[in-house]
């Protein structure tokens, strides 16, 4: 298996081996530089100013990091530097952002940049359509004497998909889980999960968020955590965990705001707990994933009433595996759409599932070991062909190749080590 520490923050590194590498939280942090199997060095640095040296190995040459600015340029150990043209791996998580280009033979990363605003929390991140901006939730209590968390504007730069802090902007609401740009990235949508609330942010030209142009609320019971349009941009909808609901709303693309649909909401059974919601290619079903119940459930839609309704439930979990030591995190749907993906976390798997065409439901197709970890967030690649996860609690990111024809997952032996990441998202090059 290969395996690469990507650089923790800026300060002491140390040379631990290749399973090792713990996370401090206290400013100092303590990791590995590997280069698949060859010699490992360790770096001094100073109050997060200092420079840590290059870990070189028999397959690649470690990059460098530099502790000032939270970046780090080169390859990592156990691969070569990517081309420029390579998709790019935006990583969030506890510790901060992180930056790296994706071999797409096998699912290697080579660090590019970070970590980066580690101390707002960055546990979910967003792609505008152009892939010109990256947005990030602040998962905060209180931000600059508000009681709410924010969101953060980044500019990616074209030439290498490096991040520049734009500015910085309340989500109405405290403990912010989720955001998504509308479909022409004229806004952010955010999910606040401590305060109940979504939000809408408008974005500039010049890519800077604005103040909220509108804001429902569902109560402080509702632990409200994923909101996003229909691929229409016509409605808007909101996961509201506590309540067992998906709030239905209409949005106005102009402006931003947003009004209840009728009906307001759909309730679905006490204890669905949903969370995440993908849908479909087709335009015709969605799927959410619902966090304490271990399920996942078809939704057909309404495109032009702008209303989800309950299909079926299939469990995310194999047979006689209790869903009580289990929480599910994320939900994809292949872009293929014949496949839909779903998180175990505790049983620290991917569950598989084939999609029927004309009705939307799921077929269970197997388990894939997340080999980490809970599995809180993870991407399929655009073309369809890997898979990369965010183990949280093993500290790493771990790559799959795709059969797109059975939906299975083989790990690639990539493994890329961050400290407790929370999302991870792959994005073509930006346009130049």
């Amino acid at each position: 298996m290969q395996r690469t520490l990507f650089w923790l923050a800026a300060g002491l590194w140390i040379g631990c081996g290749s399973s090792g590498g713990g996370t401090a939280r206290d400013g100092t942090s303590s990791g590995i530089t590997s280069g698949g199997g060859g010699s490992m060095s360790q770096g001094n640095g100073t109050g997060g100013s200092g420079t840590g040296s290059s870990g070189t190995g028999a397959s690649g040459t470690g990059g460098s990091g530099m502790g000032a600015s939270g970046a780090s340029s080169g390859g990592a150990g156990g691969g070569a530097p990517q081309p420029a043209g390579a998709p790019l791996v935006y990583v969030g998580g506890h510790e901060g952002i992180f930056v790296f280009r994706l071999d797409e033979a096998d699912g290697a990363l080579s660090p590019v940049q970070g970590p980066l605003d580690a101390e707002m929390n960055p546990t979910f991140l967003a792609v505008d359509p152009a892939r010109g901006r990256l947005f990030a939730v602040n998962e905060l209590g209180e931000v600059d004497g508000e009681l709410s968390g924010a969101v953060s504007a980044f500019q990616i730069r074209p030439e290498d998909g490096t991040l520049t802090f734009i500015n910085r902007a309340s989500s109405k609401g405290q403990g912010p889980a989720h955001l998504a740009t509308d479909r022409s990235g004229r806004f952010v949508l955010v999910a606040n999960y401590g305060g109940g609330t979504a939000a809408v942010l408008p974005v500039g030209q010049d890519g800077a968020l604005g103040q909220a142009v509108d804001e429902a609320s569902f109560g402080r019971r509702s632990r409200s955590h994923h909101a996003v349009t229909d691929p229409a941009n016509r409605f808007a909808f909101v996961t509201n965990l506590g309540l067992n609901t998906i709030a239905q709303l209409t949005f106005d693309a102009a402006t931003g705001q947003m009004e209840p649909s009728d009906p307001p909401a759909l309730a679905l059974p006490a204890g669905t707990t949903p969370r995440h919601l993908d849908f479909h290619p087709s335009g015709r079903f969605a799927y959410v994933i619902n966090e304490s119940s271990g399920s996942i459930t078809t939704l057909s839609y309404d495109p032009e009433r702008g209303t989800l309704s309950a299909v079926a439930t299939v469990s995310t979990l194999p047979e006689g595996v209790s869903a009580e030591e289990n929480a599910c995190a994320e939900v994809q749907v292949a872009p293929s759409g014949k496949f839909v993906y779903g998180s175990n976390r505790g049983h620290d798997s991917i569950a598989i599932f084939a999609v029927d065409p004309e009705r939307g439901t799921l077929t269970p197709a197997g388990h894939a070991p997340t080999q980490g970890k809970t599995p809180r967030h993870f991407q399929i690649s655009p073309a369809g062909k890997l898979l990369l996860v965010a183990n949280q609690d093993s500290n790493n990111i771990v790559a799959f190749r795709v059969d797109e024809a059975t939906g299975a997952l083989e790990p690639t032996g990539r493994v890329t080590e961050v400290p407790a990441p929370t999302y991870v998202g792959i994005v073509a090059p930006p346009a130049r």
